[in-house]
């Protein structure tokens, strides 16, 4: 039997896979790899077996007269006898490229490749030196994709060729590596800043890592640096421990230690390190460091070539329009202006791949105008600026300045003064020159135009643009021949090409696009790894998808993404009904209690005036006749509720109601000359809630008492019941009344009109009382007054 101190028995399998090729939809992160699903049932037959001991206590609960535990019992000791097998967890693996010996070891992802084939990540191929020999094969093939020689010999056997390219076999052994304690990386260049790499070196060998190598090189990949490129981390695995080729960096404490590969680099990187951080945000030699902005009141600022300056506009007048307009820079810099509506669809600052709206030209001043129509900003919670100094091919350490300004303007407005602009008369003296297109007067028409031919030159090309005809400017004045772009330097011809005609691949999902503006839509459409707020699980997740499979109707009507549709099929309690409804079904199903809550009829308040209560009752789900819907409506037509009906119901035919109001005469009669008792009384036409309200206690004589209740009988005659009625209710009752009429005071959502006083009374009625509970029903369930009266 094996115990616990017993080392595991190793697990021992070897393959030879062919090398799938590297597509868009093989990819995958750090050291993972796929094997086919026939290696998985290899290697479920090669696991080693385990045998577990079964002498030890009975199971929990265990009780030998029952026959359930006796049985459970009985089975379970059985297993124990037989003999398992287990694979080991974490799966790892080394791998052998046969042409040039390279080793490295590597985790399983799946088993999902195709039979006979192995897919590998883009580091393991790197590290097994497949990419270069792919190159190699190519480039020994023929300029028809055809190979010179005969097909490749790999291991003495022929291999196929595929597009003139050799395939290769890779080696994979199953070989488990102990728990790592302890790495030592060593930097392959100067200048690395721990600012800039510890918690991206952390959250990558966790996300993306099963095991590591002696010798690799860990590549971590930052934020985008100078030219829209991302910054690169190189890390040469220079000592373990344990010692040996390899260790596993999963479920264990992995201590990291930096060290650099020689004193020199070591000075380099302080030097590096110590001149970064003066030209650090904020200082004299650095970029500013952004904020918030205010509508018409421009900010100075200064970028470093490759930087970006990140601005907020929390608000603004949304009738209005916006321009964002960037000027005094200089004519030889470029400064970029990018713009993106900050909202639960935009969660990322705008970037040169990555933005909603931008003026890259190399014209100034830049403005954008967002039309108030504009529908990117219909749910945008801020504007997000960024100012951006595009690198040239060797960065200047000088930053650019420049001026940001934020306005409104009104698009009619706008219009009727640029076309009184263009409708503007000159003065009947004055002519306009036809080489510089300026307004001269007549009289020196003559001598402008002989100096105007001899020294500028309209650019032929129709631009509009004016220069000496000396000048570096018109020397340097190109057009694009793709499309209207025009500029003044050789440095902005370079920087059109790579934005405008200079192919770009999506990291997030690999598609290619033929520039950086088609690249930034995407990235702010349709990409799986656009950021977003979901509205479901409030977090911020790629929205997923597929981009190149059409949309899916359901996505479109919905208005929601796939992450979102995806997370909305969860389900919820609705907080009015109890009733389960999914999440993304919520809006609609709170609409339709809406409609509901419109077109609910009113409760009918019992006639009494003390009374708290409504004739037919009120439940927590907003029903105004549940009671009545039950059969504990009033039972009566006097207009009271059941409990202030019930002292005067008598099983009496009475047609005509004259013994009803004998009984509703003596009780009033009753209340004025003797009382009800009651301490909590405060009915006016009781000698007791007189007497609890201040007032004497007196008793009324008959003969003035018959007089004041013959006005309350007169409206009983079966026709109308318009007049109130005084009874004394209880202590609960009487409270609720109070609270209703305090409640029917209050203002109601969103400081419009309050509820009306039978919508109080039923709120408190179907809420036992509880006052804000009452509120809260009154919100679901109850028009407000405005809403009523519609």
């Amino acid at each position: 039997m094996a115990s616990e101190s017993d080392p595991p028995a190793e697990l021992k399998w070897a393959a030879q896979f062919k090398l799938a090729r590297h597509t868009r939809n093989t990819q995958l992160p750090g050291d993972k790899l796929l094997l086919p699903p026939s290696a998985l049932e290899q290697l479920l037959a090669a696991a080693p077996v385990v045998t577990v001991d079964s002498n030890r206590p009975h199971i929990t609960a265990f009780d030998p007269f029952n026959p359930y535990t006796f049985d459970a019992e009985r089975q379970y000791r059985a297993q124990l006898q037989d003999r398992h097998q287990q694979l080991p967890h974490p799966l790892t693996f080394r791998l052998v490229n046969p042409d040039n010996g390279r080793v490295i070891y590597a985790g399983i992802r799946e088993f999902s490749a195709e039979e006979g084939e192995v897919v590998l990540s883009s580091f393991l191929r790197e590290a097994l030196g497949v990419e270069t020999h792919y190159a190699e094969s190519s480039r020994r093939g023929s300029p028809n994709g055809h190979k010179d020689e005969d097909d490749t010999m790999t291991n003495g056997v022929e291999q196929p060729a595929v597009n003139g390219v050799a395939s290769i076999n890779i080696t994979v052994h199953a070989k488990q590596l102990p728990k790592g304690t302890f790495v030592k990386l060593r930097p392959l260049e100067p200048g690395y800043d721990p600012e800039d790499w510890k918690s991206l070196l952390e959250e990558h060998l966790r996300s993306n890592f099963t095991t590591l190598t002696q010798g690799e090189v860990l590549v971590v990949y930052g934020g985008r640096g100078l030219g829209g490129k991302r910054d690169e981390f190189r890390f040469l695995v220079d000592g373990f421990k344990p010692e040996g080729d390899g260790i596993c960096v999963v479920d264990t404490d992995l201590e990291v230690d930096i060290e650099a590969l020689n004193e020199e680099q070591a000075r380099e990187t302080l030097k590096r390190i110590a001149a970064k951080r003066q030209r650090a945000p904020g200082t004299t030699e650095g970029s500013s460091t952004g904020g918030i902005i205010d509508i018409f009141q421009a900010q100075d600022g200064q970028v470093l070539e490759g930087d970006y300056v990140n601005y907020e506009l929390p608000s603004w007048d949304r009738s209005q329009g916006l321009e964002i307009s960037l000027d005094e820079v200089d004519d030889d810099d470029e400064v970029d202006l990018f713009v993106s509506p900050y909202s639960s669809r935009q969660q990322v600052r705008p970037r040169e791949d990555e933005h909603v709206f931008a003026d890259v030209s190399s014209r100034y001043p830049k403005r954008i105008r967002l039309q108030p129509t504009n529908i990117e900003l219909d749910e945008a919670d801020a504007v997000w600026i960024s100012v951006h100094a595009y690198p040239s091919a060797s960065p200047s350490t000088t930053p650019k300045p420049f001026r940001l300004k934020v306005s409104m303007f009104d698009p009619k407005t706008e219009a009727q003064t640029g076309d009184a602009s263009t409708e503007a008369t000159h003065n009947p003296d004055e002519v306009q020159c036809k080489n510089c297109t300026q307004w001269v007067p007549k009289g020196s028409l003559f001598l402008h135009e002989n100096f105007c031919l001899r020294n500028n030159i309209l650019c032929p090309q129709g631009c509009g643009q004016v220069f000496q005809k000396r000048s570096p400017a018109f020397q340097d004045h190109w057009h694009c021949p793709q499309d209207t772009f025009t500029g003044n330097t050789p440095f902005s011809r370079q920087k059109h090409d790579a934005i405008y005609h200079t192919e770009q691949s999506c990291v997030s999902c690999g598609l290619d696009f033929p520039s950086v503006p088609t690249l930034a839509h995407h990235k702010t459409t349709t990409c799986p790894g656009k950021l977003i707020l979901c509205r479901f699980c409030h977090l911020q997740v790629p929205q997923e998808g597929d981009p190149s499979e059409p949309p899916n109707p359901e996505l479109l009507l919905s208005g929601l993404t796939p992450h979102e549709l995806a997370d909305g099929g969860r389900t919820t309690e609705c907080h009015l009904c109890n009733k389960i409804v999914r999440f993304r079904d919520m809006d609609t199903h709170l609409r339709h209690h809406n409609l509901e809550r419109l077109s609910r009829p009113s409760p009918r308040l019992c006639r009494n005036l003390n009374c708290g209560r409504t004739q037919d009752g009120a439940n927590k789900l907003g029903d105004t006749r549940s009671g009545t819907r039950k059969g504990q409506g009033p039972g009566n037509e006097i207009g009271l509720c059941s409990v202030c009906f019930g002292p005067l119901y008598v099983s009496l035919h009475d047609p005509e109601g004259k013994a009803l109001r004998r009984r509703i005469e003596r009780r009033y009669l009753s209340q004025l000359l003797t009382g009800c008792g009651k301490a909590w009384c405060r009915n006016e036409y009781c000698r007791s809630g007189r007497k609890n309200l201040g007032q004497a206690d007196k008793s009324m004589p008959t003969k003035d008492a018959i007089p004041l209740v013959k006005q309350f009988l007169e409206g009983m005659d079966g026709r109308g019941y318009s007049t109130p009625l005084h009874f004394c209710v209880d202590e609960r009752s009487q409270k609720s009344r109070t609270l209703a009429e305090m409640l029917g005071a209050e203002k109601g959502i969103e400081g419009k009109g309050g509820f009306g006083l039978e919508w109080c009374v039923a709120a408190l009625e179907a809420e036992g009382g509880d006052l804000d509970r009452a509120r809260n029903w009154l919100k679901g369930w109850a028009p407000q007054r405005s809403e009523a009266g519609h």
